[in-house]
């Protein structure tokens, strides 16, 4: 696939292999992980690495295979769920960091492009995530065009 802002064809990454069922060798069942889950979200831990941690510290290749259930999945079931999206949120943050960026070094011509490309991204998730995971009138974070 292509990547969105450039004309190259982007990264050939490797794959997890094809599975229906837990490993024989995982040793965790459907409670001890969900409980996991849990106690890892009240130390505010993302659920990117929520599973990260799964994966590295306790040897769990893939949470849905062992629950039938994504963690985000398992946190909206126990009204847990972070209140945005984890994507939106990061490119919101990355695009905050832009405009500081660009307030100290104002002629950075690149690093203001990157911020219309980081910006675009936003209104494109957005627009997906109305009336989904976010309100309708939800008018959270982008400027106005001539403000920087």
């Amino acid at each position: 696939m292509a990547k969105m802002h450039s004309k190259k064809k982007g990264k050939s990454r490797s794959k997890r292999p094809l599975r229906t069922s837990a490993p024989t060798w995982s040793e965790h069942s459907r409670e001890e992980v969900v409980d996991l889950i849990l106690k890892y979200q009240k130390e505010e831990y993302p659920p990117s690495m929520i599973g990260i941690i799964l994966r590295d510290q306790y040897g769990i290749p893939s949470v849905k295979l062992v629950t039938g259930k994504k963690i985000t999945q398992i946190l909206e079931e126990h009204k847990a769920a972070p209140e945005l999206p984890e994507d939106l949120v990061n490119l919101m943050r990355q695009a905050v960091n832009l405009r500081k960026h660009l307030e100290e070094n104002p002629k950075d011509l690149h690093s203001r492009r990157g911020l219309q490309l980081c910006e675009s991204k936003i209104r494109r998730l957005v627009k997906y995530y109305r009336g989904k995971k976010l309100p309708e009138k939800w008018r959270g974070f982008l400027r106005k065009r001539n403000q920087i």
